[in-house]
């Protein structure tokens, strides 16, 4: 009688590393690659106003406020 080892599949064990690893490394540089959108300038005052200011997003808040 021949007796088998149980061996573990190397080959498929190591395919599967090699994938969760390359996912990760997708992701990290689509991570990467991502570019930030920059913020809009702040507007200036003007130069005979001083304290409050109703800007377009104070107003829009205003008008959900009534609704």
């Amino acid at each position: 009688m021949s007796q088998k080892t149980n061996r573990p599949d190397n080959g498929r064990r190591s395919f599967l590393k090699k994938l969760g690893l390359a996912g990760g490394a997708v992701g990290a540089a689509t991570l990467a690659s991502q570019v930030q959108a920059q913020a809009p300038a702040p507007e200036e005052p003007a130069d005979n106003s001083s304290g409050y200011r109703e800007t377009d997003h104070i107003r829009s808040y205003y008008d959900s406020a009534r609704n």
